[in-house]
């Protein structure tokens, strides 16, 4: 497992431009849309009891609302407001800032929970449906960054954001990174231009077979995940 202090000193390169391909092609425009479209729809019968459950523990810890809903840069640089279940106190934005810290106090006992198994993001089944997200795509960003998208980096608003990208993996224990203190200034320093370089890499690459192997590691790595947490409890 790669090390906190190797993950910092990590310099991911930008693909060029005549390599960003990709996202112009015919898979990412039409089909991914309906593939999307259709399993989403079916998750989000199939998990309905599994939602409900988040939401009525939700309730139990915190009260209302269930929802998590804050915008995001998207498709084509249109920003939604995205759709997790709400793992912090409300207000959480006004408390603190927009990256979660280690150990973050804003983190509810059940948020602490859905998060580390990633079931907050199951709430982005809504998002997958309306058409503002696909389930591999690069991770939906907050505004104040995509608003500072230069170059190579505008081909991310070519690709619907996903629940799941190349960065997923690399950067699943975010918080250990940012740590306990200045998050967003340690995000900015560290972690900010890495994602970017992947979800370039990921307009340039998006076709059928790297979704798919996309999707196959997330689930081995989030079950994986989730599985330790379970146990460790």
């Amino acid at each position: 497992m790669t090390s906190v202090e190797e993950l910092k000193a990590l310099k991911i390169e930008y693909p060029l431009e005549e390599e960003i391909k990709g996202c112009k092609s015919f898979y990412n425009r039409v089909i991914k849309r309906v593939i999307d479209f259709v399993l989403a729809l079916f998750a989000t019968i199939l998990l309905s009891p599994l939602l409900l459950v988040i939401s009525i523990l939700i309730v139990i810890d915190d009260g209302f609302p269930v929802f998590y809903r804050a915008y995001r840069g998207g498709y084509k640089n249109k920003s939604f407001k995205i759709f997790k279940f709400r793992s912090m106190v409300k207000n959480a934005d006004k408390i603190g800032g927009g990256t979660t810290a280690l150990n973050d106090n804003r983190i509810t006992k059940i948020g602490r929970f859905i998060r580390k198994t990633k079931l907050d993001e199951f709430a982005n089944l809504f998002n997958i449906i309306r058409g503002e997200m696909s389930f591999i795509g690069p991770r939906p960003e907050l505004l104040r960054y995509t608003e500072q998208y230069e170059g190579v980096e505008r081909y991310i608003f070519e690709v619907r954001p996903g629940i799941t990208d190349f960065s997923s993996d690399i950067f699943i224990n975010l918080d250990e990174i940012v740590g306990d203190q200045n998050a967003d200034e340690m995000y900015e320093t560290y972690v900010l231009k890495n994602k970017n370089a992947l979800r370039v890499k990921y307009a340039a690459e998006v076709s059928f077979t790297t979704d798919f192997k996309l999707f196959f590691k997330t689930v081995f790595d989030v079950v994986k995940k989730a599985v330790g947490v379970v146990f460790k409890k």
